[in-house]
């Protein structure tokens, strides 16, 4: 059976949002030989569509076609996209045909605007989440997901992310091991372990020297391990009090603080991709003790870990059902 994936393109959309996807549904893989998918570039009214960096794709109108999957991409021209009601009403008639619908990093926006996510968990780039939940408050936004699956509706976070997320429709669609295989000829990871906030923290604090920045790095490396200010001060080549005054000026957090986060972010990938024991993931990570990680979870993420382990074995996402992983396999590259 070959199935017609629609990616639907707008002036202004992300290369690397149509690009990585696609490669996923291409014939790669002797597995996958001739291609179980038909691709089709699609727009609200065909024709040629330029894309942020100027790179024009020749679409074909999404009109009434009957697609199995229909992808909205991202990128800066979602804003305009967004408010287009020839688009949004487009988006809205194929979603009632397609078997599922997909987006990629903000092209949540498109499939909100259009009402499909009303009452669903979604995600998308963690720097626009808060705007997502603000402009849309009967979404349930998720921030650190890496994509999420609610019934039919498929959301991605950021850019990459996209290629997760059609890792994911295709092992929906023909299983494991045809994903797993994929994943190694794009040389990607099968299932990345954790979510964005990996990401987010490091590239939220931005510190613009490179003393802070390699303290930061030092610090996700060795999570397990004791740092205190005067090991990270040492890492730094400065002087504990300095260190702190500089931390804190160019992070606006202590640097107890950003550990703190930094061992959270890395418990609760460890909590949603294995069934290892709290307390084992806490000493992996370096809390003293489980309850010290919960009250960081709690003001975190608002949440227990155990209600954000309930909530990723409920999920429906493949990427976290039992048997992912072992802890030492997913904290190797910590340590």
């Amino acid at each position: 059976m070959v199935r017609d994936i629609a990616f639907l393109t707008f002036p202004g959309f992300l290369n690397l949002d149509l690009a990585g996807p696609t490669a996923v549904f291409e014939p790669l893989t002797p597995s996958l030989i001739p291609s179980p998918y038909r691709l089709h570039m699609v727009s609200a009214r065909g024709g040629l569509v330029e894309s942020s960096s100027g790179l024009e794709v020749m679409t074909k109108p999404l009109g009434e076609s009957a697609f199995d999957t229909l992808v909205v991409v991202g990128g800066p021209g979602t804003w305009t996209a967004m408010e287009s009601p020839e688009l949004l009403g487009v988006v809205r008639r194929a979603a009632g045909v397609c078997r599922r619908v997909a987006s990629i990093c903000v092209g949540a926006f498109v499939l909100a605007a259009a009402g499909l996510l009303e009452g669903r968990r979604a995600t998308t780039h963690w720097r626009c989440a808060a705007q997502l939940q603000r402009r849309f408050p009967r979404v349930r936004v998720e921030e650190d997901r890496i994509f999420i699956r609610d019934q039919s509706i498929w959301t991605s976070a950021g850019a990459s992310a996209g290629i997760d997320l059609a890792l994911a429709l295709l092992e929906e669609d023909h299983g494991v091991e045809a994903s797993r295989a994929m994943a190694r000829e794009l040389v990607v990871y099968h299932r990345r372990p954790g979510g964005q906030s990996q990401f987010s923290t490091l590239l939220e604090l931005e510190p613009p020297s490179d003393r802070i920045r390699h303290a930061l790095a030092f610090a996700r490396e060795h999570l397990h391990e004791p740092l205190g200010v005067e090991r990270l001060a040492r890492e730094a080549g400065l002087s504990p009090r300095q260190f702190g005054r500089t931390f804190l000026s160019e992070t606006g957090q202590t640097p107890a603080k950003a550990v703190e986060r930094l061992r959270a972010e890395a418990a609760r990938a460890l909590i949603e991709t294995t069934l290892e024991p709290i307390e084992q993931i806490a000493q992996a990570v370096g809390f003293s003790d489980p309850e010290r990680m919960r009250r960081a979870f709690l003001r975190l993420f608002g949440q227990p870990p155990q209600a954000l382990r309930r909530a990723a074995r409920s999920s429906g996402n493949p990427w976290t059902l039992p048997g992912l992983g072992k802890l030492e396999d997913l904290t190797s590259s910590r340590s």
